[in-house]
């Protein structure tokens, strides 16, 4: 059964559930990730397998946008006011059989609050939530998967699948001599940036490089303790 519940409104970020669904399931597996358009087989009862899933599920994620609290009913209700909404059904499920609830507030959407909810899933604005932003898919999926592999069944579930973070990239060391900042780096000619700073580069360097304004001192070997200095200061 599946660990992770996506759960959204037709007609509200339906998009968005299927790219989160896509990523989640590369990263934990296809099978550990429940979408009902993707999860439920032609001819199967949907009720029983929708609350199902949702009662074996550690996360329920709920996708929502824009729209998500806008009236759709005669009368101008809140499609959340009928006991029969589905989203509202599963949300009320996973509250209540204990799992991890993330709401994930997709662009524009507001956070919630208790008041705008019914007293059924009133506990979902208590949940702390994700933002998910459109300009910036890769970044705002990859702190979801972050937040989420945190889960012990989640971790597992993705090393299991063969998921593995990508190592940060560690900074270049900085040394520092004399007055000017120097750094230790083999680079081609032109100008651009070494290390943090911008300057000219030096064709093939293979000792300390000048990035900074002043006098940069260096004693070599061989010739006695004498300084070299070097001065760069424009006229």
């Amino acid at each position: 059964m599946p660990l992770i519940f996506v759960n959204y409104r037709t007609g509200d970020e339906e998009a968005t559930a299927t790219l989160v669904d896509r990523e989640l399931s590369r990263v934990f597996g296809t099978g550990n990730v429940f979408r009902a358009s993707k999860s439920i087989a032609p001819g199967s009862r949907f009720p029983q397998e929708l609350l199902t899933a949702v009662r074996r599920s550690s996360v329920l994620l709920a996708v929502i946008g824009p729209r998500w609290l806008e009236a759709g009913e005669p009368g101008g209700r809140s499609p959340l006011e009928g006991e029969e909404d589905w989203t509202r059904r599963e949300i009320a499920e996973a509250l209540d059989t204990g799992a991890v609830v993330v709401p994930l507030l997709v662009g524009g959407a507001k956070r919630l609050r208790h008041e705008d909810l019914p007293a059924r899933i009133r506990g979902l604005a208590d949940c702390q939530y994700c933002r998910f932003s459109h300009r910036n898919v890769g970044a705002d999926l990859g702190k979801l998967v972050d937040d989420l592999v945190k889960l012990p069944e989640l971790h597992a579930a993705a090393r299991d699948n063969g998921y593995r973070r990508a190592p940060a990239r560690p900074e270049e060391p900085l040394h520092r001599t004399g007055v000017a900042p120097v750094i230790q780096h083999t680079q081609h000619g032109g100008i651009g940036r070494v290390g943090e700073f911008s300057g000219t580069y030096i064709h093939e360097a293979g000792g300390p490089v000048h990035t900074g304004s002043g006098h940069l001192y260096q004693y070599l070997p061989g010739d006695g303790g004498a300084a070299h200095g070097t001065d760069d200061e424009q006229p």
